[in-house]
């Protein structure tokens, strides 16, 4: 299992501050890349819209919604702390592979419909701000893989710092903005007292819920926060789990007031002048200059939906990255990955505005967060079970109050999806001329849908008391080979890497050596961990290596063979020259993944690097 982001991954370092303010300066970022998420357009739909229809009624569900985010955010940072893993990683390990498939699958629609709010909510603040045309403005949203790309490259504090200013941006305008405004204090506070008017704002409240508890952000802040390198000690990780929930209460807090300024702006300015249908972003921003009489009120409207929309894209892009590396094991050029993931949101978009036009794009925006919060009960029910498992979470799994709390949460958000699609497939039947295409596709899909949701309930419990280590060996080391009459190299070195391409690789070797030869097999570990700590390593991933390399040597050696094992630590092109170089080897075998040309650019290669280091015969079986 590759490290999660691992351009960055412990790349900011904690330890040797003196202070108490180095120290949680240092922890502190991820959280700020995660708040941009919680105060996107798609935010800006629903909490517009609900501001309209219903006044202060519904900015109790923002502030439920706030609360369920720090829980589930500190959950999922405490993920990454704990056990070097993200979200999608530790699903991987745990579900079987065709339940990953599905799951990678729903997480890639979330981030689909997270990133179609976010570009359609830039395009309209450049739309707005410039008068630049709406297809236009979404074509000029590539941009930010560049930008992305280029903060990157230059380190993740970097990438912080630039999303903390386009945050106090938002934050500064919607201070001058409530000025402008002039809230009634008193209703404000009646609108933290839970009530749902009518059905209506319960699809509403859905859709604030989805819009503020993502599930791709779920993922994010259990890779962001292993880019900080710290003491792996019990006294460390304490530390650690300490200034990053600081870092998530300060950073949610400042997302739950850009939140609540945008409500209480549409309920002071629309829903008090009996303007009860403004659900567009445009016609929000439209009306803002001549209700609260001053031309600011819109230009800084705009600049904070741009500030919000660049923000966020980022940290989507940066999703879906981890989401594909985690649950496919996809290695790909980090820059090929970003491109990808940026065209998933643009095609969509322009599509939509192209077909239906532009005056549905506030709509679109509510039934992207509504889409949300459907998919959010498949990524918090793992994550409840994975940080609550005692040998996952290495003693820093959760108390059973923490436990109950986040299981409330689970069983409010999916009660509240389950009641919206009932109702929602309930009204198609009624008003439905031909019902049975309802019946055969519909109906059977979120039946699909409810048993695997009970499924990821369940599977951890009953799988919980046998635990093993995971073996990623696609064949199961059930390695098959045939025994051969030419013998010619007596000393024989085969890299190998628990993948299809061993028991090829293994097959040339006999064939060459037979019973006689000697045979060394040769794994790398590439983690940062050893990458930083060589063999004094002791983590997961080494751990699961060494055992399936034991499981190999006593194969082999059961078959009558003389078989040797080294296990290196590092970078896999230097690490395997390197102990090639200070043995005896007669010839290095080697399997491939049998790419070449364009995907060598994609995937990049090992073997290019060996064999311009190495002075003894590569013989390459390509898979």
């Amino acid at each position: 299992m590759s490290k999660s982001l691992e351009e960055v991954n412990e790349s900011v370092p904690t330890q040797n501050k003196t202070t108490f303010f180095r120290k949680i300066l240092a922890f502190f970022g991820p959280a700020y890349l995660i708040s941009v998420g919680y105060m996107d357009p798609g935010n800006w739909a629903t909490d517009i819209a609900g501001g309209s229809q219903f006044g202060y009624a519904l900015l109790w569900v923002l502030l439920m919604s706030n609360i369920m985010a720090l829980l589930l955010q500190s959950l999922s940072a405490r993920l990454g702390i704990v056990t070097q893993r993200d979200l999608a990683q530790a699903s991987r390990e745990t579900y079987p592979k065709f339940i990953n498939y599905i799951l990678y699958f729903l997480a890639e629609i979330a981030i689909a419909a997270c990133d179609l709010a976010e570009v359609l909510g830039m395009a309209i603040g450049i739309n707005l701000l410039f008068d630049i045309p709406l297809v236009q403005g979404v074509l000029i949203t590539v941009l930010d893989t560049f930008l992305l790309l280029f903060l990157i490259n230059k380190g993740i504090r970097k990438m912080e710092a630039f999303i903390i200013v386009l945050v106090a941006i938002i934050g500064f305008s919607f201070v001058f903005e409530m000025i402008f405004a002039q809230p009634e204090l008193t209703k404000v506070i009646y609108g933290l007292i839970p009530s749902l008017p009518n059905e209506s704002a319960l699809y509403i409240a859905i859709g604030i819920i989805g819009a503020t508890v993502m599930p791709h952000n779920l993922y994010l802040h259990s890779s962001l926060v292993q880019t900080r390198k710290f003491d792996r000690s019990v006294a460390g990780i304490k530390q650690a789990l300490k200034y990053n929930f600081i870092d998530s209460t300060i950073a949610l807090n400042l997302a739950f007031f850009v939140n609540a300024a945008i409500l209480i702006l549409a309920a002071a300015t629309f829903y008090n002048n009996g303007m009860y249908e403004v659900a567009e972003i445009q016609d929000a921003h439209r009306f803002l200059e001549p209700m609260l009489g001053t031309q600011w009120a819109p230009i800084l409207f705009a600049v904070a939906l741009i500030a919000a929309g660049q923000s966020s894209t980022i940290t989507g892009t940066l999703a879906g990255q981890i989401v594909m590396e985690g649950y496919l094991n996809l290695r790909i050029q980090p820059w090929v990955r970003r491109i990808i993931t940026r065209l998933i949101a643009i095609i969509p978009a322009v599509v939509v505005i192209l077909i239906y036009g532009e005056s549905v794009t506030g709509k679109l925006l509510i039934l992207s967060q509504v889409i949300l919060s459907l998919q959010l009960g498949f990524a918090i029910i793992p994550l409840i079970h994975f940080v609550s498992d005692k040998s996952k979470m290495k003693g820093f799994h959760i108390g059973k109050m923490t436990q109950i709390a986040a299981w409330i949460i689970a069983t409010i958000i999916v009660s509240l999806n389950g009641k919206l699609v009932f109702s929602q497939i309930q009204g198609w039947l009624e008003t439905s001329d031909n019902q049975l295409i309802l019946w055969l596709t519909v109906v059977p899909l979120a039946v699909g849908f409810l048993i695997l949701l009970l499924y990821i309930v369940f599977q951890p419990m009953v799988s919980r008391a046998k635990q093993e280590i995971p073996n990623h060996s696609p064949h199961h080391l059930k390695l098959k080979f045939s025994p051969s009459q030419t013998y010619t190299k007596k000393n024989i070195a085969i890299t190998v890497d628990f993948s299809a391409a061993d028991e090829k690789a293994l097959q040339h070797a006999i064939d060459m050596g037979g019973k006689e030869a000697e045979y060394t097999l040769i794994h790398i570990v590439e983690t940062v961990g050893a990458m930083m700590y060589g063999n004094k390593i002791i983590d997961h991933e080494t751990s699961i290596d060494e055992k399936l390399l034991h499981e190999y040597y006593e194969i082999l050696s059961g078959k009558g063979y003389s078989v040797n094992t080294k296990l290196g630590f590092g970078k896999p092109g230097k690490m395997i020259s390197k102990i090639i170089n200070e043995g005896a080897y007669d010839i290095l075998i080697m399997g491939t993944h049998g790419h070449h040309g364009f995907k060598d650019l994609i995937f990049g290669t090992t073997v290019d690097n060996v064999r311009h280091e190495i002075s003894i015969p590569l013989f390459i079986v390509k898979n």
